[in-house]
């Protein structure tokens, strides 16, 4: 409901609130220019001395004005001659023209009503409600993608226009929510809908009749600073009768011209108050740094107007079409789907179908909008869930732990959990584990014990389908066909062979960086903007899932580099060391942040063996600050598959690897990495005491051995390596 909310105001009102938002900015500047172009005060200056002043220099003065920035205006009449300028206060005399700024007039128009009078106020009041649902919306959707408000800041991650958007809408949506409101205020008060709640000082009852007493003397002025002063208007020349009219920041009163007496007062009621309040907030008239402030933060309207449409677009292409989903109020089996790529929505939308044609009533919808209340007839409650980095909640689930903790009581629908992932990383389906946890905590009863579905397999799909058929009573088949993802072509340019020596043929694959298109350079997506550790997804020949690779290259590298160890009956590993210079592969690329080397200067600890040296050089070819870096490298013989060991001694050459341990297990006195770390011991303690990052890359049995070391490394020091983890200081890459 609330990313609808967010989503169609924002689409239908793009040029709307962009124009509200750029012409808001420019008037922005104005307040300022004007504050620092007005001739400088005189300090204590009165209004009895000031109007004295210019009243000496202007015969015939009708009025004096002083705007919120400070600048003095006077207006005469002499000789039916009208005459106007701004005032120095230090002479009264003319320091400059008072015709408005003409551009200010002009988009101070455009602003208020679009060049179309009292309906093209009701227009833009109209954008400036939707830019009120923009802002509030999207703070809330802000605060459920971080998991709450207390995580406004978290960290962020995707494609760069979701955290462009999202970093923008964390600093702008409290002042785009004061300049809606304050906008939509002042629409009401022109169109008098709301009171006016002004007060006028009584006429009075007699004046001396006397006119022409010195203004310098007036006991009414002389005790107002010029800094309170809003208007001063002068007596009608001649008439005895009529009186000056003065008007400050505390109030209106009127006073005997021919004796400089207050005659009557009316204080500014505190109505007035608020809303000469809201006018200085919105149009910064009296708080111009406020106003410039308000003004830098509008400019981000139309860059989150423009990265949202992009947001909206990837996602139509992401999600399968959901136009029959039932209604939540009334759907019989919800079906919550936690994705970060998107596949996890095709097989929901599998799902989904099959139920549909059993009869069932389907509602499909984002984890992150789980909220028991809005289905009220829910039998059942069905959650897909995928798994991000190491164990971390994907996209479209944030918030959906700290909402089912908030529950007073479990859902009354039973709850079936499927995850999805692979099995070839070390936290396999962990969020999925985490939800059936949480789940089993609140004692929300299970339809069926959690399942997992490895590598998008149909096969798998389909077995979890029968057993939630028989659980349901139905027939229940699902034959779901996973989408082959939109792929970049990949054509190699260079291959380095090595392990024939020890039958383990391994290849470093260079392949040449696919030209950006302006599409994926605005959406994040293809093969762009990458760096070493994240991961490169190869779509072998007759197959539609991608087998992934880490990356051993960056984008600035200029080139896309893995490197793959030949698997018995492998199929993907297979089609890539059979690969050619000049032939093509398909392949994604996959973003993963958790094993990047980070910024600063803190040491790095990087422990690989095999082809887990791959992300491990990348980040060593990318250390051009020549941070502090020691590596362990394991290997069978340095004869057969010492990768990387030429570019190893140059860069150790250049400054960009400070140290390399080698670890040799054929030989004499098989040797290996966690063998190495143990002999080094001290030197790795030393290393963390000193704020090191450590990472490991390569097979999981290897992570398990250094992992054991660095126990007994970090004992004396009181430290684990699950403490130096949760510090985000101790990251795998583990297959």
């Amino acid at each position: 409901m609330i990313r609808a909310l967010h989503r169609w105001p924002g689409l239908l009102a793009l040029v709307l609130v962009t124009i509200l938002a750029l012409s808001g900015a420019a008037l922005s500047v104005f307040p300022m220019a004007e504050r620092l172009a007005a001739p400088q005060p005189v300090a204590g200056q009165s209004v009895a001395d000031l109007a004295a002043r210019v009243a000496a220099v202007h015969p015939g003065l009708e009025e004096i004005r002083r705007t919120p920035s400070g600048t003095i205006t006077a207006w005469w009449f002499v000789g039916g001659t009208p005459g106007s300028a701004v005032i120095d206060p230090a002479t009264g005399a003319d320091d400059g023209s008072a015709d408005p700024n003409g551009v200010e007039r002009w988009l101070t128009t455009l602003h208020r009503s679009l060049f179309l009078d009292d309906g093209g106020r009701l227009i833009m009041a109209a954008g400036a409600a939707a830019m009120l649902v923009l802002a509030l919306s999207g703070a809330a959707l802000v605060a459920r993608r971080a998991g709450g408000w207390r995580h406004w800041f978290a960290r962020l991650r995707g494609p760069q226009p979701g955290r462009l958007h999202v970093e923008l809408a964390r600093v702008a949506a409290l002042g785009l929510t004061l300049s809606a409101t304050t906008a939509l205020w002042m629409t009401a008060s022109t169109f008098d809908l709301l009171p006016d709640g002004a007060q006028h000082p009584a006429d009075p009852v007699a004046v001396s009749g006397q006119m022409a007493f010195p203004l310098e003397r007036m006991t009414a002025l002389q005790d107002v600073p010029v800094s309170s002063l809003r208007k001063f208007s002068f007596p009608y020349a001649g008439d005895a009768q009529d009186v000056f009219t003065l008007s400050t920041d505390a109030g209106t009163g009127q006073i005997d011209q021919g004796t400089g007496v207050l005659l009557s007062w009316a204080e500014l009621t505190p109505w007035q108050r608020v809303s000469e309040t809201i006018y200085m907030l919105h149009t910064g008239q009296g708080a111009a740094v406020l106003g410039l402030i308000l003004g830098l933060i509008t400019l981000s309207v139309p860059v989150m107007g423009v990265t949202g449409a992009l947001i909206w677009i990837a996602g139509r292409r992401g999600r399968p079409d959901l136009r029959n989903n039932a209604p939540a109020g009334r759907a019989e089996t919800v079906i919550l789907v936690g994705s970060e790529g998107g596949s996890t929505w095709g097989f929901a939308a599998t799902l989904a179908q099959a139920l549909r044609e059993g009869g069932q009533a389907v509602h499909v919808a984002p984890m992150s909008a789980f909220d028991p209340a809005s289905h009220p007839r829910a039998e059942r409650v069905l959650i897909l869930a995928a798994t991000y980095g190491e164990g971390d909640a994907p996209a479209s689930a944030r918030g959906f732990l700290d909402r089912l903790a908030r529950l007073p009581t479990a859902p009354a629908a039973p709850l079936a959990i499927l995850g999805f992932g692979d099995r070839s990383f070390p936290a396999f389906c962990a969020f999925a584990a985490e939800a059936e946890a949480a789940a089993r905590a609140k004692g929300w009863a299970a339809l069926l014990p959690m399942d997992t579905v490895d590598r998008q397999s149909p096969q798998d799909f389909a077995r979890w389908g029968r057993a939630l058929g028989d659980a349901l009573g139905l027939p229940l088949d699902l034959n779901h066909r996973p989408a082959r993802p939109a792929a970049d072509s990949l054509t190699l340019v260079s291959r380095r062979d090595y392990g024939a020596e020890v039958q383990s043929p391994t290849a470093i694959l260079r392949f040449a960086l696919p030209k950006a298109t302006v599409w994926a350079r605005l959406t994040g997506g293809g093969i762009a903007g990458f760096r070493a550790g994240d991961l490169l997804g190869i779509l072998p020949e007759g197959a539609a899932v991608p087998r992934f690779y880490s990356l051993a290259s960056g984008s600035r590298d200029g080139f896309v580099e893995i490197v793959v160890k030949k698997h018995p009956g492998g199929l993907c590993s297979g089609q890539l060391l059979a690969l050619e210079p000049g032939e093509a592969v398909r392949a994604v690329l996959r973003r993963n942040p958790g094993f990047h080397a980070g910024r600063g200067r803190a040491p790095l600890i990087l422990i690989g063996a095999g082809t887990g040296i791959g992300p491990l050089a990348g980040i060593i070819r990318a250390n051009a600050r020549r941070r502090p870096v020691h590596l362990f490298f394991g290997m069978r013989h340095p004869d057969s598959d010492f990768l990387y060991g030429d570019d190893l001694a140059k860069w150790q050459a250049e400054g960009r690897l400070t140290r390399l341990s080698t670890a040799i297990s054929r030989g004499v006195r098989p040797h290996y990495v966690q063998d190495a770390l143990r002999a080094e011991a001290a030197e790795v303690a030393k290393a963390i005491r000193s704020g090191a990052k450590v990472m490991v890359c390569g097979g999981r049995d290897m992570a398990q051995g250094v992992a054991w070391a660095l126990d007994d490394i970090l004992a004396p020091m009181g430290l684990t390596p699950a403490t130096l983890k949760a510090g985000g200081r101790y990251v795998e890459d583990v297959y």
